[in-house]
């Protein structure tokens, strides 16, 4: 049975919401003023309550159109504080930074875009919510910045912190995991968009 939507603002959900969004640049400012455990604990926590809003929104029949937008933007919002403030301190190489931005970028505006003008909701799919935790533990791992472990030296380019000789935070590696699974999941949610959106188009010339 289809999960009624409707034009509610002031909802629990969306209230959550909001406040989880309004703590994404809070995580950013104290990374940036040096308080590492801080900036970790206030980013763990609002990336963990990422399933409260939506569950709250279900449970009690209150799945609104602005919260079906709001909601991945707030975890893009996250992403992109958390990976702009790591590149700040010098914890991230800027090729990670980019690829976080444009894959997150594409999926706040074409998906926002899909679903105000053809009404087009791309499911999220498992191995997405998996790419997401992977880097959410990750880019949390390296707020904390410790314990730091050796690189493998398997090259001598500073662009790519783990494989090189410098230690690093055990974060990294659940963050190329989580890239890799990312890349692949948005040319699924591409492909997938492309399909419904040419159905869409068929089904209205019919």
């Amino acid at each position: 049975m289809a999960q009624e939507v409707t034009d509610r603002i002031f909802t629990v959900a969306n209230v959550i919401t909001f406040v989880r969004l309004c703590m994404a640049p809070v995580a950013l400012i104290v990374l940036l003023n040096g308080h590492d455990i801080a900036a970790a604990l206030i980013f763990g926590a609002t990336a963990a309550t990422d399933f409260l809003d939506g569950q709250i929104a279900r449970r009690t029949n209150t799945v609104s159109r602005l919260g079906q937008l709001l909601d991945p933007a707030v975890d893009r919002l996250l992403m992109v504080c958390a990976v702009v403030g790591l590149l700040v301190v010098g914890r991230l190489p800027i090729w990670i930074v980019v690829l976080v931005v444009l894959r997150d970028g594409l999926l706040v505006i074409g998906g926002g875009w899909l679903l105000k003008a053809h009404g087009i909701r791309v499911p999220v799919v498992y191995a997405g919510k998996v790419a997401t935790t992977f880097l959410f533990v990750g880019l949390a791992g390296l707020m904390l910045n410790v314990p730091q472990v050796p690189g493998l030296d398997l090259c001598d380019v500073s662009w790519l912190p783990g494989f090189n000789f410098v230690s690093t935070s055990w974060g990294i590696w659940l963050i190329y995991l989580g890239l890799c699974l990312a890349v692949i999941t948005t040319v699924y949610y591409v492909c997938q968009a492309i399909r419904e959106l040419n159905e869409t188009t068929s089904d209205s010339l019919k």
